[in-house]
């Protein structure tokens, strides 16, 4: 393990739990294990949910919503 890697390894020992776990996720991700997968928490599950219903429904921003985002952050 270079030292690099080993630095990062000791401050993530430092993070909480539900941190360090899902640092490893990250690095499993990144070196190709494919068992890992993003967990949803059960609000962010719950959005999912919605927004799939929305999109099934056919029930999309309009143009000037669009629009509206846009110029509310400058672009």
């Amino acid at each position: 393990m270079t030292d690099l890697l080993e630095k990062a390894v000791a401050k993530a020992r430092d993070l909480a739990p539900d941190l360090q776990d899902e640092t490893a996720r990250l690095m499993l991700a990144f070196v190709g294990d494919e068992a890992s997968v993003y967990r949803f928490t059960p609000e962010k599950e719950a959005e999912l949910d919605e927004s799939e219903a929305a999109a099934a429904r056919g029930d999309f921003a309009t143009d000037d919503e669009v629009r509206a985002i846009w110029a509310k952050y400058g672009l």
